[in-house]
């Protein structure tokens, strides 16, 4: 039962720890989680190379399944929020029509 008032307590600080994050901030923050679930991979990947038991290598498989399409579903959206702050070069075309 304690087990369930830490996963609330933990769940309502953390809305409200990311919920006050200024946008400015936001692609650091992705960064940082980022790292954090490579250290998750790494942490799974280790649980399943010490698995003995069927339903050990069934759930280290799917830690290490989820941990690694968590881990590059970060990247990528943070490649995207990047892709936001950077100015698209204009066509040469249109640059020599304003300065005609």
């Amino acid at each position: 039962m304690e087990y369930i008032y830490i996963f609330m307590l933990a769940a309502f600080v953390g809305y409200e720890v990311i919920s006050r994050v200024p946008v400015i901030l936001h692609t650091p923050l992705m960064s940082g989680s980022n790292f954090v679930h490579g250290v998750v991979l790494v942490g799974s990947m280790f649980a399943l190379s010490n698995a003995t038991q069927w339903y050990e290598l069934l759930l280290g498989f799917l830690a290490v399944l989820l941990g690694a399409a968590n881990a590059a579903g970060g990247y990528v959206v943070t490649e995207r929020m990047l892709g936001m702050f950077t100015t698209k070069k204009k066509p040469a075309a249109v640059e020599a029509a304003k300065e005609a």
